[in-house]
């Protein structure tokens, strides 16, 4: 909690030199600019050779960074992480059970979509925000459909050690705030997807879709429960429609974009590669981490240290004061701080998601720096003891 000077919370002189800790649309690499893109594509068909390979180029840059198993397929799909994912449950799922892990709003919908899709035999294993659902309750036998990390709860699996490495079922697992930022089991998963605009900080609208040979054996040996729509297609005559994977987009892709995620790769591959972002993400973490130690008004909504994502960082205040006051009053007083700090231009974006506890989401992941992190939390005190204050002169 920040010192008082005569009775009144003393206002920090130092501002993050940038604000931007959003979880999605995510900070940009340290130094980005428009120059870094390169132009050479734009305005050209993206079937033509050189765009196409630009797009492979992409691909293969992506599978390699992220250390991909050698047999993996990888390709570029529209509709950000989320038409990654719909193309994934539309196409893979129906001929065995299903179990669905929530527990938080994107895992939430897609229990949801699984639901609608009519999935005969569909387990939910459900926990609220701030917990893991119970994970011995999956059955190896069964599909099954998971966040790896909860963007909206800030609660991360810990690891994958829990999962049968010779399941019969599929793992479909959306990586979106996860793939880059932390170690991932890829040997315990058969799904993965994440988009550009997240621990890259590249642009969004575009989903990256991962399938290990069990998917692809599943794709070509089943036929989907419903017609699917041009976009969702990845077979042509019970075989894997290749060129998706290879850089034949199934729809026409933004160069611009795609330079702007050339650029990210390129910036990671300086540091040192896929290593250096986990460890950026890291160090990140235990700066919020450290504060929150010592800081007795704030608390993390995940109860299990082991739990705690460290890109989706989400906070509840537990001040006593604070505690007995309604969920909207608490709602109104977090708004009004979010106010003035980005009037003071110290943090955007960083308010709570809809459908979670009040508090606070602050973004974790490699673009953004840990000196930036250690001058916003001054502030977060400052506007909070602000706010002790103002409760005590009611």
């Amino acid at each position: 909690m920040n010192e008082k000077a005569n009775g009144l919370p003393v206002r920090p002189t130092v501002k993050p030199a940038d604000p931007r800790f959003s979880s999605g649309p995510c900070k940009k690499y340290p130094g980005w600019d428009l120059s870094h893109l390169n132009t050479e594509f734009l305005g050209r068909s993206h079937r033509a050779k050189l765009p196409k390979q630009r797009l492979r180029d992409a691909i293969d840059r992506s599978h390699r960074l992220l250390g991909l198993p050698a047999d993996w397929k990888l390709g570029i799909v529209p509709g950000s992480d989320t038409g990654a994912f719909e193309i994934a449950l539309w196409s893979l799922l129906g001929s065995r059970p299903v179990d669905a892990l929530v527990w938080e709003s994107f895992s939430s919908d897609w229990s949801k979509d699984l639901q609608a899709l009519g999935i005969e035999s569909l387990n939910v294993y459900q926990a609220d925000y701030g917990a893991l659902p119970n994970l011995t309750q999956v059955n190896p036998a069964h599909d099954l459909v998971m966040v790896y990390n909860g963007t909206t709860s800030g609660v991360c699996l810990p690891d994958l050690d829990w999962l049968n490495a010779d399941r019969d079922g599929l793992v479909l697992c959306d990586s979106t705030s996860a793939a880059f930022a932390m170690p991932m089991d890829f040997s315990k998963l058969d799904v993965v997807t994440w988009s550009w605009q997240k621990v890259l900080g590249s642009e969004g609208a575009h989903g990256m879709l991962a399938l290990s040979p069990k998917a692809v054996e599943r794709l070509e040996s089943t036929t989907p429960r419903f017609p699917l729509p041009k976009l969702f297609k990845l077979t042509k005559g019970d075989k894997l429609i290749d060129g998706i994977f290879a850089g034949a987009t199934i729809n026409t892709p933004s160069m611009l974009a795609l330079e702007d995620l050339h650029a990210a790769l390129s910036w990671a591959e300086s540091l040192g590669g896929v290593e250096a972002l986990w460890q950026r993400t890291r160090d990140n973490f235990d700066c919020i981490d450290s504060w929150v130690s010592k800081t007795d008004w704030i608390d993390w909504l995940a109860r299990d240290p082991a739990t705690r994502s460290p890109t989706s960082m989400c906070l509840q205040i537990v001040d006593p004061d604070f505690a007995r006051l309604s969920a909207e009053a608490q709602q109104t007083a977090i708004n009004a701080m979010l106010v003035k700090l980005e009037q003071e231009n110290v943090a955007l974006d960083i308010g709570n998601y809809r459908s979670a506890p009040p508090g606070f989401r602050i973004w974790g992941g490699a673009t953004v720096e840990s000196s930036d992190l250690g001058a916003l939390t001054p502030w977060l005190d400052y506007l909070f003891a602000e706010f002790k204050q103002s409760l005590q002169e009611q």
